[in-house]
């Protein structure tokens, strides 16, 4: 909701519920362990808002309090404007009521299904609870390209003040003249408060001992966030809207950390997370809806050079509306070979796929080219909604004639572990094929993977087919 304009036409009987709410756009707020932020100031107010919904939240029996409903864009293959709203709570439970302005529906589903979360319907209002941060899209009549996104978080404290720290307050903040980004220096805490609104974004770089947080939003920059040849760096709590291309990265780096991280975009080349040859990457609690690959993990790629171990990604969220939810493998260095390995995935919900080209389908998929190994990797409690149009999984050596200078040299010892797929969609047979006898695929484990509830064996060659050069592929 945007102005009190915005409830022309709801019957008084169904903001009966929502009587106590008061607009406050001016500042953040907060009561009882629920905070709330700034709408953008006047300037971009209008311009950042979609009334597709109007959304409140409250603690049980408190009063309602309006949030603000931001726009983005989605899905490549056909742009669609989606909504996003925002806010955090600690402790208890929290009630989020949600009126649809345009049009009825008949039924309204709240994702990922896995959180269990059960909506109920009072005079036309949506109402349901939560009782823990989490990241959820809102879907009436199954409409997903229209849906509204809910990024509920755990508070980040405002650091205390000091000669290192660096606050974004609530409003419209540009990068200096002439700069494409906003500086970042070593030893740096810099807090993007809620309602701050960056246009633009940081590239650290030759840095260490860095935190970027706070629950602000960067609204759709020119360029993805780069952690590059940097160690110790945490990036934590930033929402991205309608980045034009990528949204966050690491090249040649260590210790980073990426968490709470929710984009939503459809630009070309708009991947959501991409580690090029980095090592002990941790990523958690991320929300990514992309037009490509929500999560890449490559060697050597632009200015990433060398080989890539030691990724933790888990409790996390990703939702391709085009490409690959987790890609793995295709770039690295055929001159001095790389390797990929120690990288383990677990406890994620991939919400839909939909990729048209063959070559580049896989919720989960690891494509080694360019000379690369990729060896040592774990894929643990993934639940898949749906697959549109994709595969399961798609595990190969390969040559990409428009990305390799090489074939890739081998995949080895990769676990597929409490894997849950509902077999809503249309998925294409998932496969694993090596490229020639001596650049392999070997050593794979499917344990407890379950398809439209039926535990996968080699024998469902309509849902998996194991191709030449594929070696030691076991199913328990």
């Amino acid at each position: 909701m945007i102005r009190s304009a915005a409830l022309a036409g709801v019957p008084m009987a169904a903001w009966a519920l929502l009587a106590s709410a008061s607009p406050a756009w001016s500042q953040a707020t907060s009561e009882a362990g629920l905070f709330t932020y700034a709408a953008p100031p006047p300037k971009l107010l209008y311009a950042l808002h979609n009334d597709d919904f109007t959304v409140r939240v409250r603690r049980p029996g408190g009063s309602w309090r309006d949030l603000y409903e931001y726009t983005a864009k989605v899905d490549q293959d056909g742009p669609s404007n989606v909504s996003m709203v925002q806010f955090d709570f600690q402790g208890g439970t929290v009630e989020i009521g949600i009126e649809k302005n345009n049009g009825d529906f008949r039924r309204v589903e709240v994702r990922p299904v896995a959180n269990a979360i059960k909506p109920r319907v009072e005079n036309g209002l949506v109402v349901f609870t939560i009782d823990k941060p989490q990241n959820l899209s809102v879907e009436f009549d199954g409409d997903r390209l229209h849906n509204l996104h809910i990024f509920a978080g755990a508070p980040i404290p405002r650091p205390a003040p000091g000669p290192d720290v660096v606050v974004f307050e609530p409003g419209i903040h540009t990068p200096p003249q002439g700069q494409a980004f906003f500086p970042v220096q070593s030893g740096q805490t810099i807090y993007v408060a809620g309602g701050a609104i960056l246009q633009g974004t940081f590239k650290p770089e030759k840095v260490e001992n860095v935190r970027i947080i706070g629950h602000g939003i960067v609204d759709r920059p020119a360029d993805q966030l780069t952690v590059q040849d940097s160690r110790n760096v945490t990036v934590e709590g930033l929402t991205f809207l309608t980045p034009v291309h990528g949204t966050i990265a690491c090249a040649s780096s260590r210790q980073v950390v990426f968490k709470d991280i929710k984009t939503l975009s459809n630009g070309q080349w708009s991947d959501g997370i991409n580690i090029f040859a980095c090592q002990d990457v941790q990523i958690e609690r991320a929300f990514v809806r992309t037009s490509d690959d929500s999560l890449a993990i490559y060697a050597t790629r632009k200015n990433g050079v060398g080989d890539t171990r030691h990724i933790r990604v888990s409790r996390s969220v990703f939702w391709p509306d085009v490409a690959h939810a987790i890609f793995i493998g295709l770039h690295g260095d055929s001159q001095t070979p790389n390797t990929l390995e120690d990288i383990a995935i677990d406890d994620i919900d991939v919400l839909d796929l939909d990729e048209d080209d063959p070559e580049y389908q896989g919720v989960m998929a690891i494509s080694a080219g360019d000379t690369n190994t990729v060896r040592d990797v774990t894929f643990s409690r993934v639940r898949v909604e749906h697959i549109q149009e994709g595969k399961l999984f798609n595990l190969r050596t390969v040559y990409n004639g428009k990305y390799n200078t090489s074939p890739g040299l081998l995949i080895e010892k990769i676990h597929f572990r409490d894997i849950r797929f509902s077999g809503a969609g249309w998925a294409s047979p998932s496969t694993i094929a090596g490229l020639s006898p001596d650049r392999p695929v070997r050593d794979v484990t499917f344990e407890n993977v379950v398809v439209a509830g039926r535990k996968l064996t080699a024998k469902d060659h309509d849902m998996i087919e194991i191709g030449p050069n594929a070696e030691g592929v076991r199913f328990k």
